[in-house]
């Protein structure tokens, strides 16, 4: 039986070797795929443990096996940084210049290295295993595939898989999920309208592109009102348009970039299939052609609701009942967890670091973002009654 009392005192004993560990974290930040120091000092840190540990570039996976037999849960945690200059005015404020943790990747690297610091030192008694997910690269090309390719939910095959995000909009002791859907997926669009240039005082010699453009602009945002159903949420924005290149000039090209966020893989698809009719079939019946490249990103982040189940019972042993809040509706924000989640049961769940007494409380992704510090051990205590709790299911 988990004692929620005992694993909060013993997170918050190393509450200044977190805050050490983040601080340090914080004025080193690096870009993805370029976190050398960042997985060095990780590797460090964990070899102190005496945690086994994988790394691949900048991937560093760790493990904890307990004394006794049991099942897998792996715990994740995102390391990169954001080129964004930071204005905090910290005394551990960003030592690079234009590089800053301002999506909070430091203090979940933090919690999961003191996740693993609770279970280095208590293995003779865990009866699994535990696998620690320090991930590269989450802000950019989306490192948790590459991971997965590499391995990294087997030997040991993991069961269960977890992650958090601190979020500065929920005030430090408070966590927030949803069951299904959590974040969107990305898409991007690229449209190419073609037709025939000609001089703009005989428009009937050519086929005007740009005209075509404005109606195929038109019939593609009819699409998220007219074939998505009210009950579902997909939003798509086209964000750039460019063709022309003189006013006297009928254009003769234009191309057109847009993004489509959705929150089911099933939607996504079904509005790239409809997307394509329209970008092929209106410039067709208007005398020109169309083409569309589809580039995929980041799936769709689905909670396993059984697993946010054993989540929501972790806060309320942690975090006492009643700090649990409910998201009403997945973010079309992106979170590259979600192919963690297309492997294995999983949930992710936002962490509480925001004060407002404290002026704690800039959003992600900016200048001046900041966390309350003590959701550090929160964090720790949460992700390892989370892990315990699917080990005990296993």
């Amino acid at each position: 039986m988990i004692d929620a009392k005992n694993l909060r005192i013993d997170a918050w004993d190393i509450r200044p070797w977190l805050v050490e560990t983040r601080r340090t974290l914080h004025r080193h930040p690096e870009l993805g795929l370029e976190e050398r120091r960042t997985a060095d000092f990780i590797e460090a840190r964990l070899e102190e443990m005496g945690v086994e540990r994988v790394r691949r570039g900048t991937a560093v996976v760790g493990i904890v096996r307990g004394a006794a037999p049991g099942g897998t849960v792996a715990l994740r945690a995102d390391i990169d940084a954001l080129p964004i200059r930071e204005e905090t005015g910290a005394e551990y404020a960003s030592e690079v210049d234009g590089v800053m943790h301002a999506c909070g990747h430091d203090a979940h690297a933090t919690i999961l290295l003191g996740a693993a610091r609770w279970f280095a030192e208590r293995r003779a008694e865990l009866a699994g295993n535990v696998k620690l997910l320090f991930q590269p690269a989450e802000e950019t090309v989306g490192g948790a595939a590459t991971m997965i390719a590499d391995g990294c939910l087997e030997d040991p095959r993991v069961d269960y898989v977890l992650g958090l995000h601190v979020m500065p909009y929920l005030p430090v002791g408070r966590v927030e999920t949803r069951k299904g859907a959590l974040n969107g997926s990305s898409t991007d669009l690229r449209v190419v309208v073609r037709g025939l240039g000609c001089h703009a005082a005989y428009p009937e010699r050519g086929v005007d592109a740009v005209m075509i453009a404005a109606q195929v602009v038109t019939a593609l945002h009819t699409l998220v009102s007219r074939a998505v159903s009210p009950l579902d949420s997909a939003v798509l924005t086209i964000g750039e348009i460019q063709g022309g290149t003189a006013s006297n000039v009928v254009a003769g090209e234009v191309t057109m970039r847009a993004t489509l966020r959705t929150a089911s893989d099933e939607v996504r698809d079904m509005l790239v299939g409809k997307a394509r009719a329209i970008v092929e079939g209106v410039p067709a019946a208007l005398g020109g052609s169309g083409s569309l490249e589809v580039s995929y990103g980041y799936a769709a982040l689905v909670n396993d609701p059984d697993v946010v189940d054993v989540v929501a019972a972790a806060a309320d042993d942690v975090l006492c009942p009643g700090n649990l809040e409910w998201k009403e509706r997945p973010s079309m924000g992106v979170e590259d967890f979600s192919f963690f989640c297309k492997e294995r049961p999983g949930a992710f769940y936002h962490l509480g670091c925001g004060n407002a007494g404290r002026g704690i409380s800039a959003p992600l992704h900016s200048s001046t973002f900041d966390i309350d510090e003590d959701c550090l051990p929160l964090g720790v205590a949460m992700q390892v009654s989370c892990a315990l709790r699917l080990l005990e299911r296993i």
